[in-house]
């Protein structure tokens, strides 16, 4: 590994260094502009590239196009001004040498008089792309997936850089928000929810070790964590609104790259000379399994997945804008004998002594969509959308005692689709109002088996086994008034029906922002909000005391949750600002077992799901304060330091309030870069240095047995392990991990190529997450924890 490692590295260095090329090398900025509230495109905005001499710049057409051209390489910002609308700047947009530079702009139209205000453009970063959104939410740019240290460019991994999120630290790429279940998140792709975007995924499809998604593809898109606007529902934990790039539609472009974790290349283009449409489609292998076939590495369990995106962007002269797309995977690995600490599997039997256990598992994903965005007039316009989604997961588990047969202890088969019929209503009223109104249709189709045969039992027993459709409708209505320049407010009622068990909320949602001053702004956000449990568990075969298996769990209702969120931001300069955010979660309905003596409540699900009979009497809370202090990328430097201190609770029917597993009490982020352009002899050359520190404090666990004074008393021949009298009380340690990347780029006459590292972890940090039984462990207690170091080396060319 440390070879290859080294081999590439000489390589492409040495390459870096023969291709050295003129400095005096441009490229095309184009785009469009348009009303941030009605869509339509601006005419005669003014464009200007900030510090330009001599001074570069344009005005929109009719349409809101604008283009401007000889634009040298290198990072740039924009100032967009036109009377009757707030200025903008919009900072650090990077010009490549292979490719043109395509923006989707808005403006947003001034609510009093000219007269009355005096319009300062500002830097921004950060602003959600979505107008109805005032509190807890923020755009992730595609500057940022390749600038910021992350794991592998993986657009998931960036969100644990911000406030109020955190994940596992054991590789996954699960997404921790204010406390709450990573399955508690909504992923959607083009405005319309989607499969959790992993490969390798887990028994409720919502984790995995791999994200599908890829930096190449993405336009701005938006996360959100808490008190979420009307348009929004079935959610309580977090939103990331995912949305695809329009292909260049002048001329043909690609981006190739070949890294340790994947091979890939995006393609993209003009449909037809003289039409506005394009294309963008990518294809990634994985270039580990490559590796692994050729005997250059070896990787543990031999993972492999490939995916592929693609996006038609079609616009027609009187029929309106239609755009086709789909994203998917399909990933498999296997392990001939499985340990604690190589990973999490279901339905095993990893602490019985002298025990063999093989795990096999395959996944698939796939979502496609049609949207169409049709303009009645200037000031209001419908958006419509059809989406299918898929996403399935086998897993085989096979036990090998010494003296026994080979069993096959655990069969699952599940595949869950879904198919949605949407439309978007929006108007623009004047300057100070737009309603915004909507409605989707989603009918599930589950098809789920899954036989377990616990150790010591004689037979298989069937705990999943059914062929169901579930429907359901949700509407919303908001208003968005702004009262002057200074104070907005949005306003509205989202609504949710489930057809199968004829269950229903009317969920009240408000948000108020006021901008007290030039530097200060204060926020302020509720919203009732309710999402379904997995299916699963509706259709959950359990034995009754007589030993016939029922389905005790048709009639569980929605879980439900009151959002309560203040925010504060002070703008310290043009670069750095302050930000403050206190929440509060109110959750209720919770599904937790029918047993006044457990302790198990579905918000604490882990890999292997827990098949009991559930009602809908658990409650639970989740509060903190989040602090963040932010330096804008700017002279070459950036820098953000954020913390969140939080407190994760729940109540089962037994009546204790306990910490949920995602309690880590706090967690501390600081992370920053700096940039050295202008390098070599031709000044084509750009390094760019990132790094950041990450502590927190571990999940809340499980503990075993043990006697008062402190020794092991686990009963492994009755599968007794677990102490549930002290569940979820302490943590084994506080995490941390330091990571490094750092990039070289350079352009030729045509192609711009850069090289990438990242290494994840680069102390080797091995935090323990969690115990577990293990006999010839010392004192027989072993550790699964963090994931080590994880290079990856990077190459692409953009031409």
């Amino acid at each position: 590994m440390k070879r290859l490692l080294l081999i590439m590295l000489v390589l492409l260095c040495t390459k870096i260094a023969v291709n050295a090329q003129d400095s005096s090398a441009t490229q095309t900025i184009r785009g469009t502009i348009v009303d941030a509230d009605s869509k339509s495109g601006i005419y005669g905005v003014n464009i200007k590239i900030v510090d330009s001499n001599p001074l570069k710049g344009t005005i929109t057409d009719p349409d809101g196009n604008f283009r401007i051209e000889n634009v040298p390489v290198g990072r740039v910002s924009l100032q967009l001004s036109f009377v009757g609308y707030e200025s903008r700047i919009i900072s650090n947009i990077i010009v490549n040498v292979g490719k043109e530079v395509v923006l989707e702009l808005q403006m947003q139209e001034v609510a009093i008089d000219l007269d009355d205000i005096v319009v300062t453009p500002e830097i921004e970063e950060g602003v959600p792309a979505n107008e109805m959104v005032l509190i807890s939410g923020r755009s992730i740019s595609m500057e940022e997936l390749t600038r910021m240290a992350t794991g592998f460019n993986d657009p998931a991994m960036i969100t644990s850089n911000f406030a109020g999120v955190a994940n596992a630290g054991d590789g996954g790429n699960d997404i921790i928000v204010r406390g709450n279940s990573p399955k508690y998140v909504q992923w959607r792709l083009e405005g319309m929810p989607m499969t959790t975007p992993n490969h390798f995924g887990d028994q409720g499809m919502i984790n995995g070790t791999t994200g599908i998604l890829n930096s190449n593809l993405l336009a701005n898109s938006d996360f959100f964590t808490g008190a979420f606007s009307p348009e929004f529902g079935n959610v309580i934990g977090g939103i990331y609104d995912i949305k695809l790039r329009k292909g260049n539609n002048e001329k043909q472009e690609a981006i190739a790259g070949i890294g340790l974790l994947g091979t890939d290349l995006t393609l993209e283009g003009p449909l037809k000379k003289g039409y506005n449409g394009s294309y963008l489609i990518n294809y990634r292998y994985s270039t580990a399994d490559v590796l692994n076939q050729l005997g250059a590495l070896d990787v543990e369990g031999n993972p492999k997945f490939q995916d592929a995106a693609v996006k038609f962007h079609l616009p027609t002269k009187k029929a309106g804008l239609f755009s086709v797309y789909a994203l998917g995977g399909i990933s498999s690995l296997g392990f001939d004998d499985v340990q604690p600490d190589d990973w999490n599997i279901p339905g095993s039997d990893e602490m019985i002594p002298n025990l063999q256990t093989e795990f096999d598992k395959k996944s698939f994903l796939l979502n496609t969509g049609v949207s169409h965005t049709y303009f009645f007039t200037d000031d209001n316009f419908i958006e419509t959308g059809l989406s299918a989604t898929f996403d399935g997961v086998k897993d085989d588990v096979f036990r090998n005692e010494s003296d026994t047969e080979r069993i096959h202890s655990l069969k699952s088969d599940l595949q869950k689709s879904a198919y949605r019929a949407q439309a978007n209503y929006h108007h623009k009223l004047n300057a100070k109002n737009k309603i915004q109104a909507g409605v989707i249709y989603t009918l599930f189709d589950y098809k789920n088996q899954q036989i377990r045969q616990d150790f010591g039992e004689n037979q298989a027993t069937p705990v999943l086994d059914f062929n169901e459709n579930m429907g359901n409708m949700r509407s919303y209505i908001s208003w968005k008034h702004r009262f002057n320049q200074d104070v907005t407010l949005v306003a509205g009622v989202h609504n949710t029906n489930v057809f199968f068990n004829k269950k229903h909320t009317l969920e009240p949602r408000l948000a108020l922002s006021w901008q007290m001053s030039q530097k200060s702004k204060l926020n302020f956000g509720y919203g009732n909000h309710s999402t379904m449990e997995g299916v699963n568990h509706y259709f959950a075969q359990i034995r009754d005391g007589n030993g016939n298996l029922t389905q005790p769990n048709l009639n569980l209702d929605l879980l439900k949750a009151h959002h309560l969120v203040l925010g504060y931001n002070y703008k310290i300069n043009q670069n750095w600002d302050f930000t403050l955010e206190m929440y509060y979660q109110d959750l209720y309905d919770l599904p937790v077992e029918n047993n006044v003596n457990s302790i198990f409540s579905t918000v604490n699900e882990d890999l292997d799901v827990t098949y009991v009979a559930l009602v809908n009497e658990g409650k639970g809370t989740n509060t903190g304060i989040e602090l963040t202090i932010n330096r804008s990328f700017a002279n070459g430097y950036y820098f953000m330091a954020n913390t969140s201190v939080f407190e994760s609770h729940y109540t089962a029917l037994d009546g204790v309030e306990r910490s949920t597993r995602f309690d880590s009490d706090y967690r501390i982020n600081i992370l920053g870069g700096r940039e050295f352009s202008g390098l070599g002899k031709k000044k084509n050359q750009t390094i760019a240095i990132n790094a950041k520190l990450f502590l927190q404090g571990g999940q809340k666990i499980l503990p075993l047995l043990r006697t008062e004074s402190g020794s092991l008393n686990v009963d492994p021949d009755n599968n007794k392990f677990w102490d549930y009298s002290k569940a979820y009380q302490n943590s084994l340690e506080d995490l941390y991990a330091l990571t490094l990347s750092a990039s070289f780029k350079w352009d030729k006459k045509r192609t711009t190529h850069e090289l990438l590292v990242n290494l994840e972890n680069i102390t080797d940090n091995k935090g323990k997450l969690r115990e577990y039984y293990d006999a010839n462990e010392p004192g027989g207690v072993g550790y699964s924890t963090q994931f080590g170091l994880l290079p990856n080396l990077m190459y692409k060319i953009y031409f």
